[in-house]
């Protein structure tokens, strides 16, 4: 008879043992991830000293191979849920989803068909209902799909709008977006099979908005050349800013036009839940899709974007395949595959770390945080303008704020002045006291700050510019 020892199992006790060690490790990072320093850096000489080796043939200790990750690969990595890790956009997490990760890996759930794990395409679809409900859109109706990121949720909304507003022939298809958007949807345009010659960037106005009047002219342009203008992509909170474009103004353009109108609200959609937020996005409700983050500002571990659709028969219609060793699993309408509304075939559970953490925490929590985000942002801009050292450039929107080291006073040039704050936020960046890092705005080098993480506080505010200041004072006398 057959048999094989090659079974990859090891003991009861030794899974238990092993087990804790991984959860003591976990609850420690959490209960002590304030005090580490948010900076990692290392050369890719140093990483391969570190690390490249042959595949092991034999068996190695578990213990000893989990020890050697927790030393030298946990601690080489940026802690972007650090209070200080100011840039890009942070990713706070929080510990009940991280647990919830675990189980959904330990028991290895297939999250893509409903024949394979109803309970999980159930959870998907009463935590899509939340989102719907949350941003206006029709919850009958209207679907959506949990993705890797914002970028796939990006990719998925375009292909969607290509194969509803383009059947098959969309060589005459333009795409409209505003040179703030983020670069995952060029990169999601150009993977969709779109030429440049079909992307119009349209540029922003002084508070880096959709310039509307350069849009209206290039869509009428388009039209009297005889092209097909069919989508639309605004943003919800852009990286560099925080800005939201006029939602309601492009969409009553999109209604007139019969544009596909899709909103990129992967940083700023989930701040809906304060009252200054759910203002500032006044006109979210009137995309036909929507793409959300959760794992920027819902406080969830990476990976695990959404994207939401006005009619979920739109996704279905786009991505459902019927190959033949599916045929068996095909339920009745109301039984949702989720692969159908997709690119993904197989799909992990990423659900079920926004459905424990929102039962655990409450939208409540949820709100609490995120209106503590703004109002942070905020004082911190009234603490740069009390100051005769800091020069904002664009003010806080969407606890995102741009500014730049320009004493009152000084004599520096422009060209000067990019060097030294470039200079401060390398010097930040190389005491791995802050993670805050630069970006342009009009031609100039700011400093950023993305203010997402509900345990930064004031007090690590101050100390960042006193940081900052310290090092301005090497290169120049306040």
């Amino acid at each position: 008879m057959l048999k094989t020892e090659a079974t990859l199992e090891i003991s009861k006790e030794a899974m238990t043992q092993y087990g804790y060690k991984v959860v003591d490790a976990i609850v420690a990072h959490f209960d002590t991830q304030s005090s580490k320093l948010p900076v990692a850096s290392a050369t890719r000489e140093e990483m391969d000293h570190l690390f490249s080796e042959e595949a092991p043939e034999r068996a190695m200790d578990p213990e000893s191979v989990l020890q050697f990750v927790l030393d030298e690969v946990m601690t080489k990595s940026n802690v972007v849920s650090h209070p200080r890790s100011y840039s890009f956009v942070p990713g706070p997490s929080n510990y009940i989803s991280a647990m919830a990760d675990s189980l959904a890996s330990g028991f290895n759930i297939f999250s893509g068909g409903w024949a394979a794990s109803p309970a999980a395409a159930e959870l998907e679809i009463v935590t899509m209902n939340w989102l719907l409900k949350l941003f206006g859109f029709p919850v009958k109706r209207g679907g959506g799909i949990f993705t890797s990121g914002g970028s796939m949720a990006n990719l998925t909304a375009i292909i969607t709008a290509r194969k509803v507003k383009c059947g098959d022939d969309f060589s005459k298809a333009i795409i409209y977006l505003s040179d703030q958007a983020h670069s995952s949807n060029i990169k999601a345009i150009r993977s969709a099979g779109f030429k440049k010659e079909q992307i119009r960037v349209i540029p922003t106005d002084s508070e880096f908005k959709f310039a509307i009047n350069k849009l209206k002219n290039a869509i009428a342009r388009d039209v009297l050349e005889g092209l097909q203008p069919f989508c639309l992509i605004a943003t919800a909170g852009t990286t560099n800013t925080g800005t939201v474009d006029q939602l309601s103004e492009l969409a009553t353009i999109c209604k007139k036009e019969k544009i596909w109108f899709h909103i990129d609200g992967a940083y700023g959609a989930a701040a809906i839940l304060s009252k200054n937020g759910k203002q500032l996005l006044k006109g979210i409700e009137k995309a036909d899709s929507l793409t959300v983050d959760p794992h920027k500002w819902f406080y969830q571990p990476y990976e695990i974007g959404c994207l939401l659709v006005r009619n979920h028969q739109w996704l279905k219609g786009t991505f459902t395949e019927k190959p033949e060793y599916l045929r068996d699993i095909e339920g009745n309408t109301s039984e949702i595959n989720f692969y159908d509304h997709g690119i993904e075939l197989t799909r992990r559970f990423r659900a079920l770390k926004f459905y424990m953490s929102i039962k655990t925490f409450g939208l409540r929590t949820f709100r609490k945080a995120i209106t503590y985000n703004i109002q942070l942002a905020e004082a911190t801009e009234s603490l740069l303008r009390k100051s005769s050292h800091w020069e904002v450039i664009s003010p806080a929107t969407l606890a995102v704020i741009n500014f730049r080291f320009n004493p009152i006073g000084n004599k520096l040039s422009e060209k000067k002045l990019d060097s030294l704050n470039q200079y401060i936020s390398k010097h930040v960046v190389d005491s791995k006291q802050a993670l805050l890092v630069t970006t342009l705005l009009n031609g100039q080098v700011v400093l950023r700050m993305c203010l997402i993480n509900p345990r930064t506080s004031m007090q690590d505010i101050k100390e960042t510019l006193a940081l900052c200041e310290s090092f301005a004072a090497e290169k120049y006398t306040l």
